[in-house]
């Protein structure tokens, strides 16, 4: 158990180091990629006029900005592991002129600082895959935690398939070869989030360049106690 702490705190620190890196090169790498993604979970999350809604990895603060203008006078929160990016973020916010309506924090994501049901929705986008699988059913305990009990979350990931095209066995041996370049890996999304007691809503399945990539809407469902389901060799396996 100290073993798994330890290395979990190691791959922390080393992703905070590598996000810093890339902090001022981020939009550029990622624009062509994601944003049409991005935009699309955030559509089907619909913030609404006085929410209070969190974003887990908000990088550089697109997405942060465009939450804010949706819930009005209501309150936006963000948290992510870069020191880079929370500064351009906060940039971001303020030149928006919406820093009143936004808070922005660095922090660890399977220790989220909010109290019980706080939330209303929270948004993750190419973020979640980035955690290995007892770490990702950690992040959703902490959520279904955060989230009020008709609290939804979104989440944008790349998604695993059953038969791979070539395009992802190419960007999954990257991944295994260079994992400090290419870190996101696929998931099973709506497994996952079934593993940890939210109820699927609606769910998008695009491609981009022969990598699928999934968008999911889930509702909160029984208690406010984060899962504590042990993970399935099955689940395991397919992470």
């Amino acid at each position: 158990m100290l073993g798994d702490v330890i290395s979990g705190a190691k791959r922390s620190e080393a992703a905070r180091r590598s996000y810093n890196r890339l902090s001022r090169w981020y939009d550029f790498l990622s624009t062509w990629f994601e944003k049409g993604f991005r935009n699309s979970g955030l559509k089907l999350l619909d913030a609404r006029e006085k929410e209070s809604i969190l974003e887990i990895g908000f990088g550089t603060g697109h997405c942060i900005v465009a939450l804010a203008r949706a819930v009005g006078s209501g309150m936006v929160y963000g948290l992510d592991i870069s020191d880079g990016m929370l500064s351009i973020a906060n940039n971001r916010v303020n030149k928006a002129g919406l820093s009143t309506r936004v808070h922005l924090e660095r922090g660890d994501a399977m220790q989220l600082p909010f109290k019980e049901e706080f939330f209303d929705a929270i948004f993750m986008s190419f973020t979640l895959e980035l955690f290995n699988a007892k770490e990702i059913l950690a992040v959703l305990g902490q959520c279904r935690r955060a989230l009020k009990r008709d609290g939804r979350l979104c989440v944008v990931a790349l998604s695993n398939s059953e038969q791979p095209s070539i395009i992802a066995r190419l960007y999954l041996w990257a991944h295994h070869k260079f994992p400090g370049i290419v870190d996101c890996h696929p998931i099973y999304v709506q497994a996952i989030m079934k593993e940890s007691g939210f109820h699927i809503d609606r769910s998008i399945a695009r491609k981009s360049m022969g990598l699928p990539v999934e968008i999911v809407l889930v509702k909160k469902t029984g208690g406010v106690t984060a899962n504590t389901t042990p993970i399935t060799e099955e689940l395991q396996t397919a992470l």
